[in-house]
């Protein structure tokens, strides 16, 4: 394609100086003629519920859920996902890749945490997954 083929307009509403561009001056007159909307009338902001804490398992600490609170998490769904527990609406089903998928999250945590953590930690931690593992390769079966 040649330079002379190539055509460019501008389509800004406003000039290098900031006013309106001929093209676009009926919106000045259109504007000024009509009333803006009126605004709906405010309404109160509905009230949020107050959250329940006292649902809320108990915190380690004063800064927060803890390491073991994290492993609990990880862990707990692990039987719903071997089958070896019914799930929320009464079924049983078995996913191996969503167990298998916790088992290894929580061994992530093990190694990324070694050396950092209590003992009383550390054994649960390494509790926790042995027997998780045990019980997936038995499901593996």
């Amino acid at each position: 394609m040649s330079e002379s083929q190539i055509k460019v307009t501008d389509k800004r509403m406003f000039t290098a100086e900031g006013e309106l561009r001929e093209e676009y001056r009926f919106l000045e007159t259109e504007g000024a003629a009509t009333e803006p909307p009126p605004s709906p009338p405010e309404e109160p902001a509905p009230a949020r519920p107050e959250p329940d804490t006292e649902a809320l398992p108990e915190a380690e600490g004063e800064a927060g859920p803890g390491i073991l609170d994290l492993v609990g998490m990880l862990a707990e769904p692990v039987p719903f996902y071997l089958g070896e527990a019914p799930m929320p609406d009464g079924a049983v089903r078995q996913d191996l890749r969503m167990a298998r998928m916790h088992v290894d999250l929580l061994d992530v945590l093990r190694r990324k945490t070694q050396g950092n953590l209590t003992a009383e930690e550390s054994s649960v931690l390494e509790d926790i997954l042995h027997q998780l593992k045990m019980r997936f390769v038995q499901r593996q079966r």
